[in-house]
């Protein structure tokens, strides 16, 4: 019989979440399960989707990085009337036919302000005759809350609803425990997957992209605008690069004003365009990568090997890419420069002094898509016996 998976996403600002949770079905589909992948927000063009059934429901993003306020498409902000519809589009899609697997990206570890929804479909799930086995997909590193009983609580839950909980990192790089205080009560449902590599199956960029160039990325989402202006400045600024072209490139999410906007002030030397699928093709080639400190971003630069300077996106108490730039800085493998102090005269030095570090290369466990698969369909096979 022919195992199912039900797999429910909610990427509000930037696109890392969905990126994962696709290539972990994806994952799970190339050993034979069918899999429902429902996201709460539009889909970003350069997710990959092939082999998942999509629900797509009501969507909804982040109105910027407080997490306070979140807007319909048509930027109306979402009521009681919104949650209801959402809530009921979510357990009816979960409900239209039995699953084995019940798959939760970030929940209960994080997406407080769904409660509303995540509780019922857990709760559901665990309600059933024949419960599936659910499970929490998490990202190597968690965003500090300021009252200690909102991440007890987290424990709390998974204990409660979770049978399992995927830790999206390579422990001798990063561990759960080094963000989140609780993890001793929750330790016999964690596993370490390895980070997972969302970059298989991007295309190669065209001949002469990328070569001997900056290339300064913000993600795919809607934030890294600051940085990008402050790239346009910092290039004739730098001893080491301002002799080559700078390649930037803004998430699709960033607003058509504000992309117009830079293009306006770009110079000559500054090549200006949307986030591509192509970006680990382009820093394979590039002579540096500015960045914030996404997780996938980080995967990127890693691999590609290429000298790095990171500006973590820490507006309004964001911890979690402080935390990974500074583990890699430790390394020796980046510097940082934080973003409360960008400036182009910080950047310009930021990347002449990453130029200046000794090559070294750094890596860490990779493959967690497809460990995760595995750790998933040998709990299920554990269940059936």
């Amino acid at each position: 019989m022919t195992l199912s998976a039900f797999i429910h996403v909610q990427h509000l600002l930037g696109t890392g979440h969905v990126l994962r949770a696709a290539a972990i079905g994806r994952a799970l589909a190339e050993r034979g399960v069918a899999v429902t992948l429902a996201t709460g927000n539009t889909l970003p063009p350069h997710a990959d989707v092939g082999g998942l059934e999509i629900v797509e429901l009501p969507p909804v993003r982040a109105a910027d990085a407080r997490f306070k306020t979140f807007l319909t498409p048509e930027g109306r902000e979402i009521d009681d009337g919104w949650k209801t519809a959402r809530r009921q589009a979510t357990l009816g899609a979960f409900t239209a036919r039995p699953y084995d697997l019940l798959l939760t990206e970030t929940w209960p570890f994080g997406r407080r302000p769904f409660a509303f929804e995540m509780e019922a479909l857990t709760a559901t799930a665990r309600a059933l005759d024949r419960p599936p086995l659910v499970a929490a997909s998490i990202r190597d590193i968690l965003v500090r809350k300021q009252q200690l009983w909102k991440e007890e609580q987290m424990a709390e839950l998974a204990e409660a609803f979770c049978d399992r909980v995927l830790v999206h990192s390579d422990p001798e790089f990063i561990r759960l425990e080094d963000s989140f205080p609780f993890t001793d009560r929750i330790a016999p449902l964690l596993r370490y997957t390895g980070f997972v590599d969302t970059s298989t199956g991007r295309p190669d960029a065209q001949e002469g992209d990328g070569e001997d160039e900056v290339v300064v990325s913000c993600g795919g989402g809607a934030v890294g605008a600051d940085l990008l202006a402050a790239a346009i400045d910092a290039r004739p600024l730098s001893r080491r690069a301002g002799d080559c072209t700078w390649r930037l490139l803004a998430g699709h999410d960033i607003d058509a004003a504000t992309f117009d906007a830079l293009s306006n002030k770009a110079s000559t030397g500054i090549v200006l365009e949307r986030a591509r699928r192509d970006f680990p093709s382009l820093l394979a080639r590039a002579r540096l990568s500015v960045s914030q400190a996404g997780y996938n971003t980080v995967l990127d630069v890693l691999r590609a090997g290429v000298p790095a300077v990171f500006v973590p996106f820490a507006q309004i108490k964001e911890t979690e890419q402080q935390q990974r730039a500074e583990a890699l800085q430790r390394h020796g493998r980046a510097v940082v420069t934080p973003e409360a102090s960008l400036t182009p005269e910080a950047l310009a030095g930021a990347i002449d002094d990453a130029l200046a570090l000794p090559k070294r290369r750094f890596t860490v466990q990779t493959g967690g898509a497809e460990r995760s698969a595995e750790i998933l369909m040998d709990d299920l096979e554990q269940r059936s016996r």
